[in-house]
């Protein structure tokens, strides 16, 4: 149903970098980029994330409540998300761990424009 995703970034090529680097292991490369805004995904096809200067170059605003969640088969993969995104500046926002009894685990960070993201897993 999703198609892609946008958020805004300061700095175009560290936000390349990092969301490159940060999904790497999955395939994660940029897939098209056209100068202000460049998308990032990991399978043809499939959904991607892109990453944008504002158009009105004014600075970038992430959303009160807004995040966006990147789904993973099983918890040791929602660990090893967490860790790669701090070790690449991230910020933390809530430790991997359940969340819903035997239903969601997730852990949760912001980028370096201050972007919520969260790694889960359902089950």
């Amino acid at each position: 149903m999703i198609g892609y995703t946008t958020i805004g970034v300061q700095d175009i090529e560290k936000a390349k970098k990092f969301y490159c680097d940060l999904f790497a292991e999955q395939g994660g490369k940029v897939a098209m980029d056209v100068g202000r805004i460049a998308f990032v995904s990991t399978d043809k096809g499939g959904p991607m994330l892109a990453v944008c200067e504002p158009f009105d170059k004014s600075d970038p605003q992430p959303g009160n409540g807004t995040m966006v969640a990147f789904g993973m088969e099983e918890k040791p993969q929602v660990d090893a998300m967490y860790a790669r995104a701090i070790e690449l500046g991230a910020t933390d926002e809530g430790e991997p761990g359940q969340r819903i009894p035997d239903q969601f685990y997730g852990a949760y960070v912001r980028d370096a424009d201050n972007n919520k993201l969260c790694f889960f897993v359902f089950g």
